[in-house]
């Protein structure tokens, strides 16, 4: 299947961040987050598509990354307090790669399909709520991070 056809088939639409995506499932049970009352979980599809990425952004809860279909996903996550970049490969576990990453509340994120398109599933608890989502240019003092060492290199995701 093609990435068009994705999108048609499991009803997707434009993500802010960049690429596709639709949720298919909010838990109806509530916790309560430092930011207030959150589903205990959230989970959407994800596509991005060759020309498109995941910039750079920030999600205030646990988020798991599960890879389905298409070309492997880099994923990149970067912690701003040590200065610690990890690049995740998922892809079909077969060729070597990761079907699942985790990336962690307040830890920096962007990802970019290695091919045509990459389908994944992005699990968030407590649940994903827009006012928990940042992006990074949007963060106070984020150039440094970009001018020089590991991050250097993804400045494009910005």
């Amino acid at each position: 299947m093609n990435a068009r056809d994705l999108v048609e088939k499991l009803a997707l639409q434009s993500h802010p961040e960049g690429g596709w995506y639709r949720e298919i499932y909010r838990a109806r049970g509530r916790v309560q987050a430092e930011r207030g009352s959150r589903a205990a979980l959230t989970t959407i599809y994800y596509l991005l598509e060759q020309q498109q990425l995941s910039r750079w952004h920030v999600v205030e809860s646990d988020e798991v990354w599960h890879f389905y279909a298409g070309a492997p996903l880099e994923l990149l996550e970067y912690d701003p307090s040590g200065g610690r970049l990890v690049q995740h490969v998922l892809g079909d576990v077969r060729q070597g790669h990761e079907s699942v990453a985790v990336i962690p509340p307040g830890v920096w994120q962007a990802a970019r399909t290695r091919g045509d398109h990459s389908l994944v599933g992005c699990t968030v608890a407590p649940g994903f709520e827009f006012e928990d989502f940042r992006f990074v240019k949007a963060l106070p003092g984020h150039e440094g991070h970009f001018t020089a060492g590991a991050l250097a290199r993804f400045a494009d995701l910005l």
